[in-house]
């Protein structure tokens, strides 16, 4: 075979990814579901190790345990055979994976995985096709294949129709690290989908004590799983044995009605539990001490009741956990303050499980030894978790994890904790009221903004409206009156951005008793992302509309003008309003009410004017600014002497290197990615200069590496080979050409295949003229560099403008 090994005699991580999304493409024409193609390859994958444990036993002069006696036909060495047809080679495959189902010979653990296993194609090519892919990976116990089979279930995705979303590795790792399991503790995810809790855990006890031989055996007897569905007992199985956990304790199980397990306690528990309640509800045992029949009520209720006296617990719950005013909801909360099992409450960023849901969640932290001691509950609220809220998470610098992992630590130690993520409540006061809500900025003593101007009422300067019914698509039309958002709406005007125009008829606008939206009314986003979002109403010369997610507003001009509730209304004090205002249990949202209540810093009308004057000459700046820095491309005057060849003559591009985040160590060399810098690392795979582009994702945009050393990641192409040409002309040279329109769609994610960008002519000048390009297009790209110092220098001074209304010392206006 010809694996790619590293230097520790293992396969490389980067190849063994590589090899597994080839799999997944060469399924996706017959099996599109992910879940599926995830399925397809673990039990290709189980049956290969089966027979690659049976050699490594035969070399050793051992006996093979697996595929002997009436199973010896289904040898994975026969099945590859060069003299068996494809036909006949489908037919073998789909007998073994029955055969290994039924067979007593088989351990119990892979008959599991096997149980209804089956090809749900009939097309030997393909067949052939996976089964090379598989071929070429062995059971070596090596983490790097456990990693490997955690990177395929992340491709997995979301089960929602469970309510089950995927919960993000850093999130799980980051509970993991506060909760802090011990190689004596006895662990349990009641609702383990794919085991990512228990592995995590597992992780956590290697790296952070020593354990002998004895405690490896005691260790994975210590980890007990649960799940309804036997698709992800069957996964969790295979994830846990490829950590070298030789019979995990994974049950399918039913947490809420099942009483098989009641009895059972544990130091340690891990959950993200399904959040949907199925229609017809629950019927739970009554054991439970709530009695609810929503799922997410009775999985936290079922968490701390199966803690030890002193057991440790993080669980991720729905808004609706934190806050609903129903029975269940308060009672469950009163039991989680009074029998002192909550300690923290953490607010998660309502994008985490993007872009399978926007649903907003926070982490319940349990320690009944440590919460006994307090008299108190901390709060901290998490923004940013260092990925994006966009579809695809892309990287990002923001990142409240670490410093919330740090003010977590104080509060444990019993450190006062002083920080504007971070909330110290006694539990007196969140009794007080009687329903014992959990969201931490109720309880904030909100900061008085003694404006030199007085505080008005939304509601008094202004008409609120929300429109009619929701508008589907079945209402809309081909033209008529236009259909607009927030989110085709930006910066004061109407952006296209590609998106097909959406309008509703005449009659449908009266049958739905839609209000018309008109020039300069100000429209508010009334859902995420992000929630409280303000946008002015462009001239459209057409009759407009907005939808039931959008609150409109409309100034009364003899009181204040709309332009200056545009500016108000987008600054940050304005928003740390507008949190207080927030309802709703998987999606915040402000209601017209709570909108007309929150209080704004009013000027006389000669005020606001001379502020809105002088922002709008700031803005005319920004704006023409913005138009240099977007429509800015390098350019140069071809020679017709000059030779015209493929790019792949002029460069070579190589698609970057495979790096998990949870794998990225704290060092000097920068990860680039598709978008730039994403990260840094304690190793790298090129020297530098270099020159990365975009490979999958965000197509087009081009970064020149100054470093000495970097990793190009794999969502880039990056130049191997710059065959003697000048590294920084060929950075404006990939600049001028259209990459983006080379981008192929075959997936969700749009993708640049080296390929199609090695095959575009160019004009290729000769070295000397090339230096002498660049040196031109150096000066070009200092000045566009110094129109976007000039956006933020603006945008600054905006932003501080706005923020002399809220204070109390008068200004000259």
């Amino acid at each position: 075979m010809s694996n790619i090994v590293s230097n520790n005699g293992t396969k490389d991580k980067g190849e063994t990814n590589r090899r597994i999304n080839s799999a997944r493409d060469i399924l996706v024409g017959k099996i599109p579901d992910p879940k599926a193609q995830v399925e397809q390859i673990t039990t290709a994958l189980i049956y290969k190790f089966m027979d690659d444990m049976d050699r490594s036993s035969e070399e050793v002069g051992g006996n093979a345990s697996f595929i002997v006696g009436e199973l010896e036909p289904y040898r994975w060495s026969r099945l590859m055979s060069k003299e068996i047809g494809g036909t006949e080679r489908l037919h073998l495959y789909s007998e073994a994976l029955i055969k290994f189902s039924q067979s007593k010979q088989i351990p119990e653990i892979f008959r599991k995985i096997f149980k209804d296993a089956f090809l749900p194609y009939r097309d030997p090519e393909i067949l052939n096709l996976f089964l090379k892919e598989i071929d070429w990976f062995d059971y070596d116990h090596s983490e790097n294949l456990g990693d490997a089979f955690e990177y395929l279930l992340n491709i997995m995705g979301s089960q929602g129709d469970a309510g089950q979303f995927r919960t993000p590795r850093h999130i799980i790792d980051f509970i993991v690290d506060v909760v802090k399991p011990r190689k004596t503790d006895k662990i349990l995810d009641p609702a383990c989908g794919t085991a990512g809790f228990l592995i995590s855990a597992f992780k956590f006890i290697q790296k952070n004590e020593t354990l002998a031989a004895e405690d490896k055996l005691q260790l994975a007897k210590n980890f007990v799983g649960y799940d309804i569905s036997p698709d992800m007992v069957r996964l969790s199985l295979v994830n846990l044995y490829l950590h070298d956990f030789k019979e995990p304790e994974i049950h399918e199980y039913d947490t809420l009605t099942s009483e098989k397990f009641w009895n059972e306690r544990f130091d340690v528990i891990l959950a993200n539990p399904p959040f949907m309640t199925p229609k017809g509800g629950i019927r739970p045992h009554e054991k439970f001490a709530v009695q609810a029949k929503r799922s997410e009520v009775l999985f936290v209720d079922y968490i701390a009741e199966h803690l030890t006296l002193n057991g440790r617990g993080g669980v991720i719950v729905p808004e609706g956990i934190i806050f609903q005013s129903a029975k269940a909801y308060q009672a469950l909360r009163k039991m989680l303050i009074e029998d002192n099992f909550l300690w923290a409450v953490v607010s998660l960023p309502s994008g985490i499980f993007q872009p399978y849901s926007g649903v907003k969640t926070s982490v319940l932290l349990f320690d009944r030894t440590f919460a006994k001691q307090q008299d108190s509950i901390l709060f901290v609220k998490i923004e940013n978790d260092g990925l994006s809220f966009s579809a695809q998470r892309r990287e990002s610098a923001k990142n409240d994890l670490p410093q919330a992992l740090k003010l977590l630590a104080a509060f444990q130690r019993g450190e006062t904790v002083d920080d504007p993520l971070a909330l110290v409540v006694t539990k007196a006061k969140i009794a007080e009221s009687g329903d014992f809500n959990l969201t931490g900025e109720r309880y904030r003593e909100s900061k008085v903004h003694h404006s030199a101007f007085p505080m008005v009422r939304l509601g008094d300067i202004c008409e609120i409206f929300i429109d009619g019914d929701w508008i589907e698509t079945k209402d809309q039309s081909e033209n008529g009156i236009r259909l607009i958002q927030t989110g085709n709406i930006g910066e004061g005007c109407f952006l296209d951005k590609g998106e097909k125009a959406r309008f509703i008829s005449e009659e449908t606008f009266n049958k739905l008793n839609c209000k018309e939206v008109f020039e300069n009314d100000l429209l508010v986003s009334r859902l995420p992302e992000p929630v409280g979002r303000t946008c002015l109403v462009p001239k459209m010369n057409q009759k407009l509309i907005t939808a039931v997610d959008c609150t409109i507003v409309r100034a009364k001009p003899q009181i204040v003008l709309q332009k200056y509730l545009l500016y108000v209304m987008n600054s940050e004090k304005y928003f740390e309003k507008i949190f207080t205002f927030l309802t709703g249990a998987s999606r915040q949202r402000i209601s017209r009410k709570n909108l007309e209540s929150i209080e704004i810093p009013l000027p006389p009308l000669e005020i606001q004017n001379a502020i809105v004057a002088e922002i709008e000459q700031w803005q005319k700046v920004i704006d023409g600014a913005k138009q240099v820095v977007a429509h800015y491309r390098p350019t140069f005057s071809i020679n017709p002497e000059w030779e015209v060849v493929k790019l792949g003559d002029v460069i070579t591009l190589q698609r970057g290197y495979d790096l998990p985040k949870q794998e990225w160590r704290s060092g000097k060399y920068p990860i680039i990615g598709s978008n730039g810098i994403i990260g840094y690392h304690d190793c790298y795979k090129e020297v530098g200069p270099g020159v990365v582009t975009g490979r999958s994702g965000t197509i087009g945009k081009v970064h020149f590496v100054e470093t000495d050393y970097y990793w190009p990641h794999n969502t880039s192409l990056f130049v191997k080979d710059f065959k003697g040409n000048e590294p920084k002309f060929v950075q404006f040279l990939l600049e001028s050409v259209d990459l983006k329109s080379l981008g192929e769609s075959t997936s969700a994610v749009p993708s640049l295949d080296r390929k199609n960008a090695h095959r575009i002519n160019v004009s290729l000048p000769p070295l000397s003229e090339q230096k002498a390009i660049v040196a031109e297009l150096e000066k070009e790209r200092a000045a566009v560099d110094a129109c976007k110092q000039l956006i933020a220098q603006f945008e600054a001074k905006i932003k501080a403008k706005i923020a002399t209304v809220w204070e109390s010392d008068k200004k000259t206006y």
